[in-house]
C-alpha cells in the first residue's frame, strides 16, 4: 500500500513538472481563395493569445508576438538568405529557426528582388499568394523546419501559449502541418492545414493551449521542398503568430523527488517527529 501511495505521489510530482499538464488546446483552422477567407479565423486566434507586443528584448509575460517578414532588410531577402536567429537578435521576437535544410529565405519586394520565390522557380509567381503583402518565408532544400522559442533578445529558453501560421497553396490534405512540443520534448499533437483547390490560395493553422507549454514547433510545409523542378505539393508560409515567450524551466529530478516526499508527509516540519 505504501508503494502504491509513493508511486502516485511520484507520478503527481512528475506531472507537476511536465509543461503540458495544463494544456487545453483550442484549434483555429481556415482555408480559402484569398486573405478575406481566413481573416476572421486569424483575428480570432490573435484575440485568443492577447494584445500584440512591441518587437523589443525581454518578455512582457503575456500577449503575443508576430512575424510578417515584411520588415526584413532587402539585403537579407531573396536571393540572399535570412539568418536563422534574425528574429531573436536583429528584431527581438524570441524565435530561432533550425532544420535539416541549407538555410532560410524571405522573398523579395517588387522592384528590388525576386518576389514570391520566383528566383527558385518562376511558376511560384502564379502559385503563391500573400496574407500580408508582400514577403513570404521558406526553408531551403527541406520542407521541414523547427521554430525554437527564447526570451526575446536572449539565449534563455522560453515557452509560449500557442502558435499559428498562414500557408499558401496547400493543395493536398494531410501534408502541411504544425507539430507542437513541450519543455520535455513531448509532442503535444500535430495539426494539419486544410487544403483548398487552386493556386494562390491561403490556409491558417493555429493552436492556443491556454498555458505557456510550447517550447518549440515543427512546420511541415507540403510534401516537397521549393525547387526548380517540383512535382509535389509545394507550400510557402506567411505570418507567424505566437504567444509571448516566457522563461520556463522543468524542475530537476531532485526537486521532483522532494515534491513527492512532501506529498507523502515524509519530510518533517520544524519541531515534528520523524515518521516511522
Amino acid at each position: 500500500m505504501k508503494i502504491s501511495f509513493l508511486g502516485a505521489a511520484l507520478a503527481l510530482a512528475f506531472t507537476c513538472g511536465s509543461a503540458s499538464v495544463h494544456a487545453v488546446p483550442i484549434t483555429f483552422l481556415a482555408a480559402g481563395a484569398d486573405a478575406a477567407a481566413i481573416q476572421g479565423t486569424v483575428d480570432a486566434f490573435r484575440a485568443s493569445l492577447g494584445a500584440l507586443n512591441a518587437n523589443v528584448a525581454g518578455s512582457f509575460g503575456s500577449g503575443r508576438r508576430e512575424i510578417n517578414w515584411d520588415g526584413v532588410p532587402n539585403g537579407l531577402a531573396a536571393p540572399g538568405n535570412l539568418p536563422a536567429n534574425f528574429f531573436n537578435t536583429n528584431s527581438p521576437r524570441g524565435a530561432v529557426f533550425t532544420g535539416p535544410g541549407t538555410g532560410f529565405q524571405v522573398s523579395g519586394n517588387a522592384g528590388v528582388g525576386p518576389i514570391r520565390f520566383s528566383n527558385i522557380n518562376p511558376t511560384y509567381l502564379s502559385q503563391f499568394s500573400t496574407f500580408s503583402a508582400q514577403r513570404l518565408f521558406t526553408s531551403l532544400d527541406s520542407n521541414v523546419y523547427d521554430v525554437l522559442f527564447f526570451v526575446p533578445g536572449s539565449t534563455t529558453p522560453a515557452l509560449v501559449s500557442g502558435f499559428g501560421s498562414v500557408f499558401t497553396d496547400v493543395d493536398t490534405a494531410d501534408t502541411t502541418s504544425i507539430e507542437y512540443f513541450d519543455a520535455l520534448n513531448n509532442s503535444l499533437g500535430t495539426y494539419f492545414a486544410l487544403s483548398f483547390a487552386g493556386d494562390q490560395t491561403l490556409a491558417f493553422v493555429g493552436v492556443d493551449f491556454d498555458a505557456n507549454v510550447v517550447s518549440r514547433i515543427r512546420v511541415t510545409a507540403g510534401n516537397q521542398a521549393l525547387g526548380p523542378a517540383t512535382t509535389g505539393d509545394v507550400v510557402a508560409v506567411d505570418d507567424f503568430i505566437y504567444g509571448e515567450p516566457v522563461a520556463g524551466a522543468v524542475p530537476e529530478p531532485s526537486t521532483l523527488l522532494l515534491v513527492a516526499l512532501a506529498l507523502l508527509g515524509v519530510l518533517r516540519k520544524p519541531g515534528s517527529r520523524r515518521l516511522r
